[in-house]
């Protein structure tokens, strides 16, 4: 079962990578990845090896040590058990780029090659993302006459009791 469930954990996220990277305008790809549940196929297997290795992974988890994570990462379980929560994460990492990428108008040529450098490194990738985001906050505020994301204009908003101000 262990095996099983490491050899189904990547190619059940695989779809939703694929439509992110190879489909990302594609309507269906926004009502796809909107849902936070895309994350749960990988998430069924992690939940199904934790269950089954609880007695071994609690310690890891509760009282973790390098020595006990060490000792159960060794183990074919445990690594199945580490192999899905990366997949679950880095999937719901890539699906947070994704979603944050359209709603800043990233060209998806961009965000492209950063999801797919998330698929394989995450941390990294998410630092690719994160960086580039920057990058093109500080030129688009510098580029308009609109203030920078964060900042709420004074004039003609809306006060508290619901009336402009």
């Amino acid at each position: 079962m262990t095996g099983l469930i490491f050899d189904l954990t990547f190619p059940l996220a695989v779809p939703f990578w694929a439509l992110m990277i190879l489909l990302p305008g594609w309507s269906w790809t926004r009502r796809i990845v909107g849902s936070p549940l895309v994350v749960v196929p990988p998430l069924v297997g992690y939940l199904i090896l934790a269950v089954v290795e609880f007695d071994r992974l609690w310690p890891v988890v509760s009282r973790p040590s390098l020595t006990g994570l060490a000792e159960f990462l060794g183990t074919p379980a445990g690594a199945a058990t580490l192999w899905a929560h990366v997949i679950a994460f880095d999937l719901f990492v890539g699906r947070w780029i994704y979603l944050d990428g359209r709603e800043r108008g990233m060209h998806p040529l961009v965000t492209g090659p950063i999801l797919a450098l998330t698929v394989l490194l995450s941390p990294v990738g998410l630092l690719a993302h994160l960086a580039v985001r920057e990058v093109a906050g500080r030129r688009s505020s510098e580029d308009s006459e609109t203030p920078p994301v964060g900042v709420v204009p004074t004039r003609g908003a809306v006060g508290q009791s619901g009336t402009r101000r």
